[in-house]
């Protein structure tokens, strides 16, 4: 089941007897420990049938023991085990025992974050014959954007596809950060209004003009008076504007390049999928390509890798400040 279809039962009260959600991505984890926490029981159940434990803090012996008891206000009692990777899981046959016949009127979470469960032990085996097993996965890069589309148009809203892609490029895959930035959108943005650029710019305080989104578009029609304008922009707020972040952006930026070169076929729709961006920005590649052939793009690539050790303090030279690193870039780029 993924993770809708998971929320959608427990909201229908259709619950399994053991969960466990497991994987590098805590933000589906929390989002569905927390659906059973806080709405299958009232608050005045919750004082007698649902406990909340934390891995470094209990053992199985507890757990199990705790998981055999029976309701006494309604019709089931909840335990949730958040950060039940810190539970010693060498220990589990007494968890292992219970599995095999868990207490119908209980219902068992394991939070299990930043790291995928051992498939092949005998505890995931029962667990996914006996309830729940939900593997949260970290999104791509490049799926990040979409899936910010996705977020808002489930809530009603639309987003222009350049907002969504420079809310993706500065806030990464923390998909919890990105949800709380969505939520302050949600509340100042008019529900019928499409959210752009500028909204972004208002509610979240990235730059509309001045980012990384912006200085690969001036790279890719080579403007050179625009392209370091922003590199000034990035050496004024290097805090807003970390090296790490600019420089891998460049990176993921031209190996597209280069990859829209090699495409077998160049239409809107399957550059697109193939490029992993929407069809809205297929246009840019296009042209990036036409101002940067493959051998140049090559190039480009091996100097963006080049700069990337120099930001890490290899092979520096003369240059030491962030600023004159990344002028110096921008010039071989597009030179």
């Amino acid at each position: 089941m993924n993770t809708q279809s998971i929320l959608s039962e427990i909201k229908k009260k259709k619950l399994a007897p053991v969960y466990l959600l497991h994987g590098e991505e805590p933000y589906f984890i929390d989002l569905i420990a927390d659906a059973i926490e806080h709405t299958v029981l009232d608050d005045a159940q919750k004082g007698f049938d649902q406990t909340v434990v934390y891995g470094k803090d209990t053992d199985f012996s507890n757990v199990v023991s705790m998981a055999k008891r029976y309701p006494m206000m309604s019709d089931y009692q909840v335990i949730v085990v958040k950060e039940a990777q810190n539970l010693k899981w060498k220990d589990d046959e007494l968890l292992q025992k219970y599995l095999e016949q868990p207490t119908p009127t209980t219902v068992l979470v394991f939070a299990h974050k930043y790291s995928k469960f051992d498939k092949r032990k005998k505890a995931y085996k029962l667990m996914e014959k006996a309830g729940i097993v939900l593997e949260s996965n970290k999104l791509y890069e490049d799926k990040v954007a979409a899936w910010i589309v996705e977020q808002l148009n489930a809530s009603g809203r639309k987003v222009h596809p350049q907002a969504s892609a420079l809310m993706a490029e500065y806030l990464g895959t923390d998909l919890s950060k990105i949800v709380n930035e969505i939520e302050k959108l949600q509340l100042n943005i008019p529900v019928d209004k499409e959210i752009t650029t500028t909204d972004i710019e208002q509610n979240i305080g990235i730059s509309k003009d001045f980012n990384v989104f912006e200085l690969n578009t001036a790279l890719s029609k080579r403007n050179a008076l625009k392209a370091f304008q922003i590199v000034d922009y990035f050496a004024a707020n290097p805090k807003s504007n970390p090296m790490p972040v600019v420089i891998g952006s460049l990176g993921t930026y031209f190996t597209k390049i280069l990859k829209y070169h090699y495409l077998p076929d160049k239409s809107q729709t399957a550059a697109a999928k193939q490029l992993g961006v929407h069809p809205f920005f297929v246009k840019e590649y296009e042209y990036a390509a036409r101002n940067f052939n493959r051998r140049k793009t090559f190039e480009i690539i091996h100097v963006i890798k080049e700069f990337d050790l120099k930001s890490k303090g290899m092979n520096v030279g003369h240059l030491t400040e962030s600023g004159d690193l990344l002028t110096e870039l921008i010039y071989k780029i597009l030179n």
